[in-house]
């Protein structure tokens, strides 16, 4: 996210006003103290330049950049835990999806799935190269302190018991969700993970 003040401590996050999706995340941020602020992409640079916003998450380097955050909110913290990875949707109206022969639901899938790998193929392609040319010219580059990640995990943990106790298709999703994650951590400290460490200290 893009901050025009330093964030040293989850204290600095106290009446902060931000632009952010509302949903789960708002009702996390909110449990820090962060002003949701909610607004067009078109409007949030003029919003940063004048000071009625204090900060703003968005997509990542490539995209923020061609909107000029940087020129505004030369802090840029990572990561963001909020989502910890970009999952692609596609909407298809269930009765005509039905109604399509089973080839024609194969090309959809297909099509689909491709558009999914082909869009994240290139925005790891691009923030790379975005990130390089921000820093270069003068945005600084941070990582969120421990007790602000401590804070935004306490308080999404709450948020999540809240929603469970309030709907049980919640409570559901919520908990293979996690199931799944947890087998997916453990795999990662034996495969990705270890190599990732190893590889962000050596000279390529």
């Amino acid at each position: 996210g893009w901050y025009r003040k330093e964030i040293k401590s989850v204290k600095d996050l106290k009446g902060l006003k931000m632009r952010l999706g509302g949903g789960l995340f708002g009702e996390t941020m909110a449990k820090l103290g962060v002003v949701a602020q909610n607004m067009p992409a078109g409007e949030v640079y003029q919003a940063l330049e004048k000071g009625t916003l204090d900060a703003t998450e968005f997509v990542g380097p490539y995209d923020d950049q061609k909107l000029g955050f940087n020129k505004v909110a030369p802090f840029y913290y990572y990561p963001g835990w909020w989502e910890g990875g970009a999952e692609l949707e596609f909407f298809i109206n269930k009765k005509a999806y039905a109604a399509l022969s089973p080839d024609f639901q194969a090309i959809v899938d297909a099509a689909a799935a491709v558009a999914a790998r082909d869009m994240t193929a290139k925005y790891d392609a691009k923030n790379p190269e975005a990130l390089k040319r921000l820093v270069a010219a003068g945005t600084k580059l941070k990582p969120f302190p421990k007790d602000v990640m401590d804070a935004g995990f306490k308080a999404a943990m709450e948020v999540f018991a809240e929603h469970e106790a309030k709907s049980p298709e919640f409570k559901k999703i919520h908990q293979d969700m996690r199931a799944f994650q947890r087998d997916q951590i453990l795999w990662e400290r034996f495969s990705e993970y270890r190599f990732n460490s190893y590889m962000t200290g050596v000279k390529l």
